[in-house]
């Protein structure tokens, strides 16, 4: 037990049942500063944004007089003191065992996974496949239609058949990773130069196209932080949270360093599509822009299109429009709150206001002398302001 996954339950992360936080800033941002919490106990630190970090405390152990254990208590405890964050820590020989015993534990418990290949094994005979680390949904598939539905029939199964299933090499590593075989160690790093946004849903979301939604919404607010910092990024990042607390995670390469909403916005989009999502009941998605670079040192590849660079001037009067008057000042047609199209809704608004209040059912006193003359010397009965324009 030298190895600690801790994931930090911070403003916006996915908590398990019963779990509390705070209110601040985002997970991504907070990272930095939780990381220096671990680090007073082991300098082996490997952060796993955005709200996690692997930590060896195989030296820490003799230092402290504690176990991997007692050392974690100490890590949640300065956690919670310092800036309010609880967490879910688990514990076992590598990272991979670690962080899957971190997805069983509870705040205040940690999880402990112990060294010996009885407990390794018993620990992993019934889960599913899908949790063992580089098997996703395509390869879990396979799998299970042959029958290796969790990680104790694939340890049962021949490297040969494995191997004929999904490849030589997955084969291998898949056959060590279900005997508990793993081979990587923590790498000591700092936190990644990124950004991120994310859009959670107050319920579990099954329509597409609020996905979709989610996701634009996600993009026009990086591109307008990239912006803002006249940064752009090499690279983005989509996660995808579902109902049952697992995650999906894709990661593109953009074609050029951007900070343009309608470049991000596509390469969003072309994740969320190729994960070919059936009905999936998603809690919340995701955008990280990472591999951030100064605009000014970015080469962008002219296309001589003049939609391209009309959407790039809209977005730069777009920006300084938001800077003077708010965030919310200018948003996309597809993003406008209201029930229907705003060109259906206003008209009939203007109608009423141009048909003045509505007649008494008993009908108008009748008046003696007459109607009063208009401003023209005619008879009038409309408003005393003119109608609104139809």
């Amino acid at each position: 037990m030298s190895t600690l996954y801790v994931r930090f339950l911070t403003p916006g992360a996915e908590r398990p049942e019963g779990a509390s936080g705070v209110g601040g800033a985002s997970g991504e941002a907070m990272l930095p500063q939780l990381l220096t919490v671990v680090g007073e106990f082991t300098p082996v630190v490997e952060a796993v944004p955005p709200d996690a970090a692997f930590a060896d405390v195989s030296g820490a152990r003799r230092y402290f007089g504690r176990d991997a254990t007692g050392i974690a208590a100490l890590i949640r405890v300065r956690a919670l003191a310092l800036y309010g964050v609880d967490c879910v820590i688990g514990a076992g020989p590598g990272p991979m065992l670690a962080r899957m015993a971190a997805r069983d534990a509870a705040p205040g418990v940690t999880r402990v996974v112990p060294g010996s290949p009885d407990a390794v094994a018993e620990f992993l005979d019934g889960r599913p496949v899908a949790e063992l680390p580089g098997v996703g949904r395509a390869g879990a598939r396979t799998l299970c239609e042959y029958g290796l539905d969790t990680v104790g029939r694939v340890a049962a199964a021949p490297l040969s058949t494995l191997q004929r299933l999904v490849g030589a090499r997955a084969g291998r590593e898949l056959y060590d990773r279900a005997h508990g075989v793993d081979r990587t160690r923590v790498a000591p790093n700092a936190v990644t130069r990124s950004l991120a946004v994310e859009r959670p849903f107050p319920r579990d979301e099954l329509d597409p196209h609020r996905h979709r939604r989610a996701l634009l919404s996600g993009a026009e607010e990086l591109g307008v932080r990239l912006r803002g910092d006249a940064q752009v990024c090499r690279s983005l990042t989509l996660t995808v949270r579902y109902a049952d607390r697992s995650v999906t995670t894709r990661t593109r390469a953009l074609p050029e360093p951007t900070a343009h909403a309608a470049a991000l916005t596509a390469a969003a989009y072309r994740m969320y599509e190729a994960l070919g999502l059936q009905r999936a009941r998603v809690r919340a998605l995701a955008l990280r822009a990472e591999g951030l670079a100064p605009a000014a040192l970015a080469a962008r590849q002219l296309t001589f299109d003049p939609a391209d660079e009309k959407a790039r001037r809209i977005e730069a009067v777009a920006d300084r429009a938001r800077e003077k008057f708010g965030p919310g000042a200018i948003v996309p047609g597809a993003l406008a709150g209201g029930p229907g199209p705003r060109s259906s809704s206003r008209p009939r608004l203007d109608r009423r206001r141009a048909a003045g209040p509505a007649p008494d059912p008993a009908g108008p006193a009748p008046d003696p002398a007459g109607p009063a003359p208009g401003p023209h010397g005619t008879n009038s009965t409309s408003p005393s302001r003119p109608p609104a324009a139809l």
